[in-house]
C-alpha cells in the first residue's frame, strides 16, 4: 500500500475540509427549498472513503453505498460541481438532474450508485464482483451499507453466495450507531455487527473509522485477500454521524453532550493534529486549504444555479430501454 506520507495526508485535510463544507452548504440550500425531497448529510464519516480510495485500484476497482451518497463518488473522482447539480435537480448533474440526493451515478468513475432502498445494493455489489471475477477484470467491488440495512436477510443471502462462489467484493458496514434512529444496542442480541460474517467463515473486523490510515490499512488487506481470488471480508466501520439521519430528523434519541463528545474524535481534527505533529504544514498554510475548500463549494454553486433543468420531454427517456414500450402509446393516445 501507498505510504502515508505528507502529500498524503494533506490531500486527505484537503478533499476531507472540503467534503464537510460540501455537506454543510448543502444544508443550507436544502432550507432554501434548493434541494428537494430526502437529503441524508456525512459530517463525521469522512475518514471512511478517504482511508478506502487510499487502498483502491481507482482505474478498475468500483464502489456502490446507500443514499448517504454524495461523498464517496467524490472520493472516487467525481466532479463535485456535477454532483452539486444533481442535488438540486439540473441537467448537468450526474444522472441528469433525474436521480436527486439517493441516487448519485457515475459509470465512469465505477460508481453504481447511490440506492433509496435500505440493503438494496448488497446483493448489487456482490453482482458487480461476480461480473469483475467473471471477466477477469482483477477489480475489487466495495460494497457499503449502513448498520441498519445490516439486518436484511437479503445480507444473508448475499454473504452466503459470495463466500461460496469467491466473489471479489469487501463488504463494509458503517456503523454510525443509530441507523435512521434506533441504537444498535436496541436492534439486536449483539453489538459487533462485524461478526456475522463468522457465521458464513467470512473474514471480518472491526475498525475505527475516525482515524483514516487505520481504514486504509484494513481496507488494503481485505481488497488485496479479494483481488487474489481468496473471497470476501466484512469490515465494520465504527464511525459516527453528526447531523441527523436526514434533515426531518429531530435526533430525540441522542442528546447533544453526546454529539459533542464524539466530535472530540473528529477525523478532520485528527488529520489537522498529525499534518502539525510531523510539520508537514504550518496553521497558516492548513487555513490557506480551507479557504481553498471554501471557495470551490462556492464555485459549485454558482454551476448549479447556472445549469438548466432538464427539458421536460425527457421524463420517460431514462425509463423506458425499449422505444416502443407499449405504455408510451398508450400515454400518446390519451393525449
Amino acid at each position: 500500500m501507498k505510504e502515508f506520507s505528507k502529500e498524503v495526508y494533506l490531500k486527505w485535510y484537503e478533499d476531507m475540509t472540503m467534503w464537510r463544507r460540501f455537506e454543510d452548504k448543502c444544508r443550507s440550500l436544502y432550507l432554501k427549498q434548493k434541494i428537494r425531497g430526502f437529503l441524508h448529510l456525512y459530517n463525521g464519516q469522512e475518514a471512511i472513503p478517504a482511508g478506502f480510495t487510499h487502498a483502491m485500484d481507482l482505474t478498475k476497482d468500483s464502489m456502490i453505498t446507500a443514499y448517504r451518497c454524495h461523498i464517496h463518488p467524490m472520493a472516487m473522482g467525481v466532479d463535485p460541481k456535477r454532483i452539486m447539480a444533481e442535488l438540486c435537480g439540473k441537467a448537468t448533474g450526474t444522472s441528469g438532474g433525474m436521480g436527486g440526493s439517493m441516487h448519485i451515478f457515475s459509470k465512469e468513475h465505477r460508481f453504481y450508485g447511490g440506492h433509496g432502498i435500505v440493503g438494496g445494493q448488497i446483493p448489487l455489489g456482490a453482482g458487480i464482483a461476480f461480473a469483475d471475477k467473471y471477466f477477469d477484470r482483477k477489480a475489487v467491488n466495495i460494497c457499503f451499507f449502513g448498520d441498519g440495512a445490516a439486518r436484511q436477510g437479503s445480507l444473508h443471502e448475499t454473504f452466503n453466495m459470495a463466500m461460496n462462489w469467491k466473489l471479489p467484493v469487501v463488504f463494509v458496514v458503517e456503523n454510525n450507531q443509530y441507523a435512521m434512529g434506533t441504537s444498535v444496542k436496541r436492534t439486536a442480541n449483539h453489538e459487533d455487527i462485524y461478526k456475522l460474517g463468522l457465521g458464513y467463515e467470512m473474514p471480518c473486523l472491526a475498525v475505527d473509522a475516525m482515524d483514516p490510515e487505520k481504514v486504509a490499512e484494513a481496507a488494503y488487506e481485505a481488497i488485496e485477500r479479494a483481488r487474489r481470488g481468496d473471497g470476501p471480508t466484512f469490515i465494520e466501520a465504527r464511525t459516527y454521524r453528526y447531523r441527523g439521519h436526514s434533515m426531518s430528523d429531530a435526533e430525540p434519541y441522542r442528546s447533544k453532550e453526546e454529539v459533542a463528545i464524539h466530535k472530540n474524535d473528529d477525523p478532520m481534527e485528527l488529520v489537522k493534529h498529525r499534518i502539525l505533529e510531523n510539520g508537514w504544514a504550518t496553521e497558516a498554510e492548513l487555513e490557506t486549504i480551507d479557504n481553498k475548500s471554501r471557495d470551490f463549494v462556492e464555485e459549485c454553486i454558482e454551476f448549479m444555479e447556472n445549469s438548466p433543468y432538464p427539458d421536460p420531454e425527457k421524463i420517460y427517456e431514462y425509463v423506458y430501454a425499449q422505444e416502443d414500450y407499449p405504455f408510451l402509446d398508450k400515454l400518446e393516445n390519451n393525449n
